[in-house]
């Protein structure tokens, strides 16, 4: 699908989203789960975080591809929605809908101003997508 501005609980965002042949739960416990965030996200090269499944208020440290360690703090995390500051500053959110159809779709939550990241945004659900079908 190609990008789209929505309007979030955080507000407006651009969405970056795939339909993908899974559950629900398997695709929220692939988002969530932060020992898996290297093998879906291009520019998480190593995770260190207080919980291995996010909640609201779990905090750690990203390693940006291979790079510095950046701070994170997850803000929310409800109805299949989690979003996340890092190095405090608002970051994209993640969320599953399940579709009629019995797919789920997987969708970045990308602010305005960092609209570049929708690239690799779509190489994480390129990821995602072959995650889910192994």
């Amino acid at each position: 699908m190609s990008p789209t501005v929505e309007r979030t609980p955080d507000g407006r965002r651009l969405c970056v989203s795939r339909s993908v042949p899974a559950t629900r739960a398997a695709a929220w416990t692939l988002l969530t789960d932060t020992r898996r965030w290297s093998d879906w996200g291009p520019s998480v090269s190593a995770v260190e975080s207080t919980d291995r499944f996010v909640t609201a208020g779990t905090t750690g440290r990203v390693q940006v591809l291979g790079g510095p360690w950046v701070p994170f703090e997850v803000t929310t995390c409800e109805d299949y929605r989690w979003t996340w500051d890092v190095a405090r500053v608002p970051a994209t959110g993640h969320r599953v809908i399940e579709t009629p159809s019995g797919r789920t779709n997987v969708t970045f939550e990308i602010p305005l101003l960092a609209a570049g990241y929708a690239v690799v945004c779509e190489r994480a659900l390129d990821r995602i997508e072959r995650l889910l079908a192994e």
